[in-house]
């Protein structure tokens, strides 16, 4: 364990003993806090990471669609916890507007030196939020505290980028996308979304659902642990996961209340289908990737 780790469990547990309170922190507790936030915005510590089969000891450990597991670091979110329990609601000032918070928001001077692009008027990072280099945030989007954000992706109008999700390189976040936060139970997977993902517009992940590599969704998807994903590819239906290289898009299938005298033609709910990426739609990808260069 490293020294930041260790602090922060002795803080976890002097927390719940009530033994550190919010009106009790004193310096050494605030120094813990602020250099546990500055290594999250330095991408130096993750709320989840993705090992190797021998690495995988953690029983928190959720299987991915690619080689190796993402498993959860429950110290890291047990961190972010103690971000908003040891520290006092105050008044904070952006853009002109006062508003009130146990966090302030993170500074963006080190953006520009990486090529990271934030547009004015909207923008939101929270502290504790990492974004790689030569990302776009478009405003107004918003990326909460313990999200990772990798390399070249873009974060797009209306986006929203929860605590602690997992955000691969080279990703498109469509316009007035949802990348749900999972902050509790601390060993809950959160949303992973891995490397060159292109979701469309109005898309939603949540629960911890894991969307694989260079998958293409279609707009308005809804990915959830509760809705079915029917990969045509494999020929089996999967819950909480999208396979890599898989174009995925809303169908309605028959529901189990079809039947009742109410729904006249029958009812039906949504479920995700996922087929092997087309020609036509990896060229229009590789079209935008023009666009971005």
């Amino acid at each position: 364990m490293s020294a930041l780790e260790n602090e922060i469990a002795d803080l976890w547990t002097r927390y719940n003993n009530g033994d550190v309170t919010a009106e009790t922190a004193d310096e050494d507790v605030s120094a813990t806090l602020e250099a546990f936030l500055e290594a999250l915005e330095a991408g130096e510590v993750r709320a989840a990471e993705k090992r190797d089969s021998a690495e995988q000891r953690s029983a928190g450990s959720r299987t991915s669609s690619g080689n190796g597991e993402w498993e959860v670091n429950e110290w890291v979110k047990q961190g972010i916890l103690l971000n908003f329990g040891l520290r006092e609601n105050r008044a904070y000032e952006y853009g002109g507007v006062d508003h009130y918070d146990v966090l302030p928001l993170r500074e963006t001077g080190d953006l520009g030196d990486r090529g990271t692009r934030n547009t004015p008027d909207g923008t939101t990072i929270r502290r504790g939020a990492y974004l790689g280099s030569d990302c776009i945030m478009m405003s107004p989007s918003f990326v909460n505290i313990g999200a990772y954000v990798g390399d070249g992706t873009l974060v797009d109008s209306c986006d929203t980028v929860g605590s602690c999700a997992q955000i691969g390189e080279n990703v498109k976040l469509g316009a007035n996308t949802l990348i749900g936060g999972v902050l509790e139970p601390v060993e809950s997977a959160p949303v992973i979304v891995e490397d060159g993902v292109s979701l469309g517009a109005g898309c939603r992940v949540t629960s911890g659902f894991v969307v694989g590599e260079n998958s293409v969704v279609g707009e308005n998807t809804l990915l959830t642990p509760r809705i079915p994903v029917y990969d045509l590819v494999e020929e089996e239906v999967l819950y909480g996961e999208l396979p890599p290289e898989r174009r995925a898009f809303t169908r309605f299938v028959e529901s189990s209340v079809s039947d009742h005298d109410l729904f006249d033609g029958g009812a039906y709910k949504p479920a995700v289908v996922a087929t092997d990426l087309e020609t036509e739609t990896l060229e229009a990808t590789e079209r935008e990737d023009a666009l971005r260069e």
